[in-house]
């Protein structure tokens, strides 16, 4: 029997006392690959932001590792294992790329780990954090939270506003991130295509609700599925 790392059960949230999410179940698996997407507003940020408690549960419950999580605080969720590469980065501007690592450095993690994967930040170690290009910065960004060594990785749209070089140096790097089957990686991605060839399952999301859920390539040859849901149809 797979175990589930993360699970949501019947979770309504938002921000006050809007509802956002609507009755979402969800669960991850120990080291799978799930693409979530959607058009934009569908729900995709709201849904990992609440995983991580950054909005308001208005019912249901959320469990990591059997554990309710549901009032755990969001840096008590970070230290269980759940790391989030949030869409607008948040890196610190004003501290190096080194600095900036060395802050959210935890348990096993190393520099070394982190300039492996990413050669160009060791390059740029001493420059600070707006002396970046946006890809480095997101780099930056996906280091940052290794470095507190997540056993589920939350990504949200790491590929918006790349040139397609670096689209494709991150996906390699989500590819190597994922291949061991240590940690879960979720990928939130308007991307369609690229999140699709990278995961095995994907939701698809609408409304604040998950309106498919299944294995990634049969949901890439449904093409009036995709065209009804994020308005476009995949390569062949």
């Amino acid at each position: 029997m797979v175990k589930q790392t993360l699970e949501l059960k019947n979770v309504t949230a938002g921000y006050g006392p809007t509802h956002i999410l609507r009755d979402i179940s969800l669960s991850v698996s120990a080291g799978e690959r799930l693409a979530v997407i959607g058009r934009n507003g569908a729900g995709k940020t709201t849904l990992l932001k609440t995983i991580l408690g950054l909005t308001r549960l208005h019912s249901g419950d959320i469990l990591y590792r059997d554990q309710a999580i549901s009032s755990v605080a969001p840096h008590h969720r970070s230290a269980l294992g759940l790391g989030l590469v949030p869409q607008t980065r948040d890196i610190f501007p004003s501290l190096t790329v080194e600095e900036n690592l060395i802050a959210c450095l935890r348990g096993d993690a190393t520099l070394e780990e982190a300039y492996q994967l990413f050669p160009r930040l060791k390059e740029r170690r001493k420059n600070g954090g707006t002396q970046l290009s946006g890809g480095e910065q997101q780099m930056l960004a996906i280091a940052r939270t290794l470095m507190t060594g997540p056993d589920v990785l939350l990504l949200d749209e790491p590929l918006e506003g790349l040139a397609p070089v670096v689209c494709d140096q991150l996906m390699a790097v989500f590819e190597e991130l994922a291949k061991d089957g240590s940690r879960a990686v979720v990928l939130v991605e308007q991307h369609a295509e690229a999140a699709l060839n990278f995961a095995t399952r994907a939701v698809l999301m609408a409304n604040g609700s998950i309106v498919h859920e299944g294995p990634s390539e049969a949901l890439k040859r449904d093409a009036d599925l995709l065209h009804r849901h994020i308005g476009v149809a995949l390569s062949a």
